[in-house]
């Protein structure tokens, strides 16, 4: 696991260069990305988030392109249109820029619920149809989406199946005073993102999705991931708890973290670490716990305190055993 934790720091040290100080959160991206899953950007305006986009999109060599969602968006302005060729007499379709390795999805909930839900598929199934035609969609495929959680007038809530497909939600937040003199000085007479250049390719990315997979897990995280996953179901300030695709992200980006860690195994630090970008835009707060500021973060808090941490059994660890 030491080149993918090699190749990992690559990328986070190569878009560090355009966002500083962000370096959790700039790991967190990365592994949705190696485990295939989209992610929701959501934090004031100003704070980098279109681009640390792009500069992944540069830093592994993916095609990339930016949707600006507005309310007059329309479904076809997302997947693509067949438009009839009076030359040929025939109907050819005009791609959309969801069909792209990295797409930017920005200000996703300033859109009506039908053209969000242009997204549903292509998140799920990584292809799109359009008129009866289904196209599958480049590999590696993430959509970021961004979000500003201050300022709702004109905006339509991302619906709960939305929310779901997102695999994990990061929030960048402000950088500390060094880090944003550091910024003003690097864009004194340019923006680093026009001399970022290509550190890792696309097709050894594939690569690293499929090998985080052998990360070994053994059955007393697992059922701690479940335990978890439970308990948020079953929490007071709580009216939907997350699903069994929260269980399956958890479980995979815990595989995904101990890789880049440069572990095969998987420990309880690693379900700990990812349990609130993971769960908690899955979670519906009661309304009487909104009542009371409960936000979904301190209930995964909350769960995590209340949940045991699995021991190692007698003759067995957490590390795969040789045989």
């Amino acid at each position: 696991m030491d080149d993918i934790k090699a190749t990992i720091e690559r990328i986070a040290a190569n878009v560090e260069r355009v966002i500083v100080g962000k370096r959790h959160a700039v790991e967190q991206v990365l592994t949705a990305l190696l485990c295939k899953g989209h992610v929701l950007l959501e934090d004031v305006p100003g704070t980098g988030k279109t681009m640390l986009a792009k500069a992944i999109a540069r830093s592994i060599g993916c095609s990339f392109k930016r949707i600006q969602f507005t309310p007059d968006l329309l479904p076809s302005d997302v997947t693509g249109i067949s438009i009839f060729n009076q030359r040929t007499h025939e109907f050819e379709f005009r791609p959309g820029p969801v069909i792209a390795q990295i797409v930017l999805a920005d200000e996703i909930n300033r859109a009506t619920p039908k053209t969000q839900s242009a997204l549903l598929e292509a998140m799920e199934e990584r292809q799109i149809t359009v008129d009866g035609v289904t196209y599958p969609l480049p590999t590696p495929f993430l959509v970021l989406a961004t979000q500003n959680p201050i300022e709702y007038e004109g905006t339509f809530p991302l619906p709960e199946a939305q929310l779901d497909r997102f695999f994990m939600r990061v929030h960048l937040g402000y950088p500390a005073r060094n880090d944003e003199i550091a910024i003003l000085r690097r864009q004194r007479e340019a923006h680093p993102i026009d001399t970022l250049t290509q550190v890792a390719a696309a097709e050894e990315l594939v690569d690293l999705q499929e090998r985080i997979k052998s990360v070994y897990v053994d059955e007393l995280i697992e059922e701690y991931i479940v335990s978890i996953v439970t308990a948020t179901r079953n929490h007071e300030d709580v009216y939907l708890g997350a699903s069994t695709r929260g269980s399956l992200a958890l479980y995979r980006a815990a595989q995904a973290l101990a890789a880049i860690t440069g572990r095969d195994y998987v420990i309880p630090d690693d379900v700990k670490a990812l349990a609130a970008p993971v769960l908690a835009h899955r979670l519906i707060i009661s309304p009487s716990a909104r009542i009371r500021n409960i936000s979904a973060a301190e209930v995964i808090a909350d769960v995590l305190k209340a949940v045991a941490v699995p021991g190692a059994r007698a003759g067995r660890r957490f590390e795969r055993v040789a045989r």
